[in-house]
């Protein structure tokens, strides 16, 4: 057992350092197998009996993850050649490994339910219930490229073009312009909520939502630190992450093609339908969010949403600043001072040159500018941008791209090992086996703290 009276707290690292015997019970001791077992146990009470331990399955396929055995064959071989590691997965000397068909099967049953995302949820939820996440929190968003096994499709040949009349140029005339348009409103119309623009997602449910996420593996596009464009074939993992103790609160997994701000919006609504016991202060993002319907939707979940500005080819008004506040004559920044929720209205006060400044002996320059948030939620943050609060709430960002990284480098995300939409599996059991050991590091932290 550990020592618990040693100051020194632990770490996600150590945790998963320690040896199998101590760091098993205390991963897997969270988690409430009972739902996973109801979808892949036996129905009937007719036929064969069932000679597999599903429970030490279920077991075998999280330690998979946090031990970074890379695939089903490979743990087989592990629970052949190591009878410690059997009991320590919870199989019996009466038990035999199962086959790959059979965890082949026990997955398809898991990958047809919710049984995972529940188990994330009840999870969630007991650290809630235990103070380590706290309800009205900080959270952040951002998403991770996921490469596919699938094979990568080939390029096509270059066909030769098919002779074909030359359009007409210029303005359609009256008639066909009517049925022209007409014809564009009922493409529109049939067209996949996740190809129109993001406000259409507004009306509908988290569930409605997530059953039209595409999930086929597609070619996707991302800069690297060098600005450089990088290509990869698979799946975009989508976090929500609360930025104080890095918990994983929604996640989604789509193609790779799939545009960042178009899963914004489920995310945000699966947060607040799965936890409503949640009151988000502020949601961090970056440029890629930067649309309108976000910030409303942030409003809806009654929170705020600080997001980098992305100008799209935008000129600056000649009044304002890169940040949009007021300029006084002489190009002096106004200063950010208050929010008042009553008429949603954020505050500029004069900067501080202007105390020297004659211009403001004849009132030439405005003292106060109040503006509207609704006016242009982009522009106008609360707080406002460019303050000091605003870039010390945007710092906490960082938060998701560290929980990415943790799950890439410990938890098997860059390893997904099933193809086509069956890879959402894997996607879940990395996420599960993460908030599974930083809830048990949290316990542990805390019992520490209390012996000290």
């Amino acid at each position: 057992m550990f020592n618990i009276r040693q100051e020194r707290l632990f770490s996600l690292e150590e945790i998963l350092e320690t040896s199998p015997r101590e760091s098993y019970s205390l991963i897997l001791g969270a988690l409430d197998i009972n739902p996973l077992l109801q979808v892949v146990s036996k129905k009937a009470i007719f036929g064969a009996p069932t000679q597999l331990n599903y429970p030490a399955m279920i077991y075998s396929l999280i330690i998979r993850v946090v031990e970074r055995i890379p695939t089903i064959k490979d743990l087989r071989k592990r629970l052949k050649n190591s009878l410690e590691f059997r009991f320590d997965c919870g199989f019996t000397l009466s038990d035999s490994v199962p086959s790959e068909a059979s965890y082949c099967r026990m997955i398809k049953k898991i990958h047809a339910s919710s049984a995972l995302a529940n188990s994330q949820d009840n999870l969630v939820l007991q650290a809630f219930k235990e103070g380590f996440i706290d309800s009205e929190c900080v959270v952040a968003i951002d998403a991770t490229h996921i490469e596919a096994r699938d094979r990568k499709p080939e390029k096509r040949q270059e066909e030769t073009p098919v002779e074909q009349a030359p359009k007409k140029r210029g303005r359609k005339p009256k008639a066909q312009r009517e049925v022209w348009l007409k014809e564009q409103e009922e493409l529109e119309k049939n067209r996949p909520i996740f190809e129109k623009k993001i406000e259409d997602q507004l009306p509908y449910s988290f569930a409605e939502l997530e059953q039209q996420i595409p999930l086929d593996p597609q070619w996707g596009i991302k800069k690297n630190s060098e600005g450089k464009n990088v290509f990869w074939y698979g799946f975009k993992g989508h976090l929500l992450v609360d930025c104080k103790n890095q918990y994983v609160l929604s996640s989604l997994l789509s193609s790779g093609n799939m545009n960042d701000g178009k899963m914004a919006i489920p995310l945000l609504k699966g947060l607040s339908e799965r936890h409503p016991y949640l009151n988000p202060s502020h949601i961090l993002m970056d440029a890629g969010y930067d649309y309108a319907p976000i910030y409303q939707q942030a409003r809806n979940i009654g929170a705020r949403a600080l997001i980098d500005y992305n100008r799209r080819n935008e000129q600056l008004p000649e009044d304002k600043d890169k940040y949009f506040r007021p300029l006084c004559q002489k190009g002096y920044s106004y200063r950010y001072d208050s929010y008042d929720p009553r008429y949603d209205t954020v505050k500029y006060t004069q900067p501080k040159e202007c105390k020297e400044c004659p211009l403001t002996e004849g009132n030439t320059c405005q003292k106060v500018f109040k503006i509207k948030v609704s006016s242009d939620p982009r522009k106008y943050t609360v707080p406002a941008r460019g303050s000091d609060r605003y870039f010390e709430l945007y710092k906490q960002r960082t938060a998701v791209e560290r929980v990415n990284a943790y799950l890439k480098e410990y938890f098997q995300l860059n390893n997904i090992r099933h193809r086509g939409k069956r890879a959402q599996v894997d996607f879940q059991f990395s996420i599960l086996a993460y908030t599974l050991c930083k809830l048990a590091v949290d316990r542990l932290n805390k019992s520490l703290s209390k012996a000290a």
